[in-house]
């Protein structure tokens, strides 16, 4: 059982080819060959609108096997996708704004806490 916070959003998921951004309040910053993602507050009507679920309440080592796995895989037999980040200690998934309360029902059935 995880305990997870539906963190203030909506944010928005980017794709940036070059490795220039602002600083606007980003979340996430991943780079690979291919470019940086980018994860921040959302600012524009017309983005994609995507809801956070925080683990932190329930940190955990890097070394502990199937934390994410207990999230995402109940979400994916419930066919809402995901978009996925980490930070140190804890995951961040992500569904699309149209999908919150299904997440928050799925998670919840899993046995997970989830408080908004």
């Amino acid at each position: 059982m995880q305990r997870l916070r539906v963190l203030p959003g909506p944010f928005a998921i980017e794709h940036v080819p070059d490795a220039r951004i602002g600083d606007d309040g980003w979340v996430a910053l991943v780079r690979a060959p291919e470019g940086l993602t980018v994860v921040r507050p959302a600012r524009d009507a017309d983005e994609e609108h995507w809801v956070a679920f925080y683990g932190g309440d329930t940190a955990h080592d890097l070394d502990v096997p199937g934390m994410l796995a207990a999230l995402v895989g109940p979400l994916a037999a419930a066919a809402i996708p995901v978009f996925v980040t980490s930070t140190f200690e804890a995951d961040l998934v992500f569904v699309q704004v149209q999908h919150c309360d299904g997440a928050i029902a799925t998670l919840r059935a899993a046995g997970h806490e989830v408080a908004p």
